[in-house]
């Protein structure tokens, strides 16, 4: 499985943006996939995830309200959708396949990952 993600950029404080993670491979329904990202200095964090269906999505706390994960398995796609950006935001986000989550958060680390897009948010 390959991931392409793109969406990053300079945005104020407010805005918004939309990630997107396009999978190659037939097995992209498959997995449930998931955004992560990583501020400079700082531990990656997941950030959301949603499961194979879309049925069920997870949001860690500091994003929560803000954005929202959604997928489009005919398209092969994930996107990521952020509203109300802080400086905080500010980070190089990942996204990522064929992991585990539960509403207590990752319960299995990805087996894939795509390449970072940045996301740079001014005050």
């Amino acid at each position: 499985v390959q991931l392409q993600a793109s969406g990053g950029g300079l945005v104020q404080a407010g805005g918004s943006l939309t990630l997107s993670c396009k999978a190659s491979g037939r097995s992209f329904s498959s997995y449930a996939m998931g955004w992560f990202r990583q501020a400079p200095g700082k531990e990656r964090e997941f950030v959301a995830g949603i499961s194979m269906n879309g049925g069920s999505t997870y949001y860690a706390d500091s994003v929560k309200g803000r954005f929202t994960i959604s997928r489009d398995n005919a398209k092969y796609t994930v996107y990521l959708q952020m509203n109300s950006l802080k400086p905080e935001d500010t980070a190089v986000y990942y996204c990522a396949s064929n992991l585990l989550f539960t509403t207590y958060g990752l319960q299995r680390v990805p087996r894939y990952w795509g390449q970072g897009t940045q996301v740079t948010v001014s005050s």
